[in-house]
């Protein structure tokens, strides 16, 4: 298919590890408001924001060849194959790394293995962010923004599917990486939610070295 991504680490890749930054995985189901977080930390701390389904989409509408043949493979229901998504994210990467103090990567891995190939192929995950809130929470919000949004995915049956996906995924991801992930509740008001946030990146840049802006 041509689409494969080769296993070397590349000096580009290197000069990442040798910044030290943190590269912090975000995870949390549809409607746990990770989204609104990553904006805000984005402000604060001055990261790169990567969403690998947003990359996808992207390169589908720069109409390049690569994204042709993604196109096509979503249109037959074919999983992307998750070299390619990798692939996606270390280009992002490379190409904000010279402006970035960390990056956030939004809603990956969604399994075992791409957080694998992740740690191998480009850096470490320093921390996990898990955005955990309970289903009815995460239903009543989507269907909320169903009325504004007119996405066609944010209906009660739609959505509870991507939930029970969402967990059937998550939770493998979690277990394998428990020692960084940090779970926080994010049901309260995104203020208090970033306070949570912020002691946590806080002291994750401590850990490496880095330089925490002020209050």
């Amino acid at each position: 298919m041509g689409l494969c991504v080769g296993k070397r680490r590349t000096p580009e890749l290197q000069a990442l590890r040798d910044k030290n930054i943190p590269i912090i995985w975000v995870l949390g189901g549809p409607g746990s408001g990770k989204g609104t977080q990553c904006e805000k930390m984005v402000k604060r701390y001055g990261f790169g924001h990567l969403s690998s389904g947003d990359l996808l989409r992207d390169e589908v509408a720069s109409g390049s060849p690569k994204g042709k043949e993604l196109n096509e493979m979503m249109q037959k229901g074919i999983l992307v194959p998750r070299e390619v998504v990798l692939d996606l994210i270390k280009q992002a990467i490379l190409k904000k790394l010279a402006n970035a103090n960390g990056f956030l990567i939004d809603g990956y891995p969604r399994e075992v293995e791409q957080g694998e190939d992740f740690e191998k192929v480009i850096a470490p995950c320093s921390i996990i962010l898990y955005f955990e809130v309970p289903d009815e929470v995460m239903i009543e919000r989507l269907l909320n923004r169903a009325k504004s949004s007119g996405r066609v995915d944010d209906n009660e049956e739609t959505i509870k599917k991507r939930l029970e996906t969402f967990h059937k995924v998550s939770k493998p991801v979690m277990q394998k990486y428990a020692s960084k992930t940090v779970t926080i509740d994010a049901q309260g008001s995104a203020d208090e939610i970033f306070k949570v946030c912020k002691a946590n990146v806080d002291k994750c840049l401590k850990t490496l070295g880095q330089p925490v802006p002020p209050n």
